[in-house]
């Protein structure tokens, strides 16, 4: 199978062509791939796919082969892949993903795309629709929680896929590999959730760390950044656009109060090519 791995902030997958590539078991080739010791290396694998209602599809796998819904680091490296590789000469494209239809407007430098804006429209903040489930609460923000026999507050939002937001005074001392299972396996979240840890640096930046559920803690989150963004301007933390700073990169987010919803703007970079040998019984 060929494969080009990529990625944003640090948030790196193996992105398969499947206008080209078949294989048999997604799933477990994206839990083959992903293993940093015996596959490729990577937190999951995406799919580059024809869609009937967009230009291109994205089918996104995590570490653990289970399937999301949307990635905002992914989706910007589609977006450099399929202009970088001639699969469209359009600065201007849309890209079906479960969490919606995404639209993003790409930066090209000496032919090659260098930075993308992705409209990660609405965020969703309705409790049954993340899902989250607390007490008969419609929306679930700055509330309570206990975790691992500790208080924290969380705020929930939707860009797709469930986020959890807890606010922190230092997001460099926090021990995630002990928490980070604890939030994501947490009852109130039924499908498992993606918890962003944030710490308020000024009203324009903010810090964060992420624990995905699926992936674990990695360098970057897309939508985690949206989700973080949006809810430090919920809380009247931060003003309506801010500074990401994740472990492998920095991210732009905007929310547009007329609009009603948030622009996602980063880089997307290009690793290698390669080729790799499949188990039959998946390949």
């Amino acid at each position: 199978m060929k494969f080009t791995k990529m990625h944003g902030c640090g948030n790196d997958y193996v992105y398969v062509n499947c206008f080209e590539e078949k294989m048999k078991d997604p799933s477990k080739v994206a839990e083959f791939v992903s293993d940093r010791h015996f596959g490729i290396g990577s937190d999951g694998m995406i799919c580059i796919c024809p869609s009937d209602k967009a230009d291109f599809r994205m089918a996104m796998y995590n570490s653990d082969g289970s399937e999301g819904a949307m990635c905002g680091n992914g989706v910007r490296c589609i977006a450099k892949y399929v202009y970088d590789y001639g699969l469209t000469d359009k600065t201007r494209i849309t890209i079906e993903t479960k969490g919606g239809i995404k639209e993003l407007d790409l930066t090209v430098e000496d032919g090659k795309v260098a930075l993308v804006k992705v409209d990660m429209e609405a965020p969703i903040t309705e409790a049954a629709k993340i899902p989250a489930i607390y007490d008969d609460l419609e929306e679930i923000v700055d509330q309570p929680i206990i975790v691992d026999n500790k208080g924290y507050h969380i705020t929930c939002i939707s860009m797709g896929n469930p986020h959890g937001v807890v606010f922190v005074d230092s997001v460099d001392s926090l021990d995630l590999e002990k928490i980070g299972p604890k939030f994501e396996q947490h009852p109130m979240f039924p499908d498992r959730v993606n918890t962003e840890f944030v710490e308020i640096v000024d009203e324009n930046t903010i810090k964060m760390r992420v624990w995905e559920r699926g992936s674990g803690e990695t360098l970057a989150c897309g939508t985690g950044a949206c989700a973080s963004a949006y809810a430090s301007y919920l809380n009247k933390k931060t003003g309506n656009k801010v500074l990401v700073h994740l472990l492998g990169g920095d991210l732009q987010i905007e929310y547009d109060q007329e609009k009603h919803t948030i622009f996602m703007t980063g880089p997307a970079t290009k690793v290698f090519d390669g080729e790799i040998e499949l188990p039959k019984e998946i390949g």
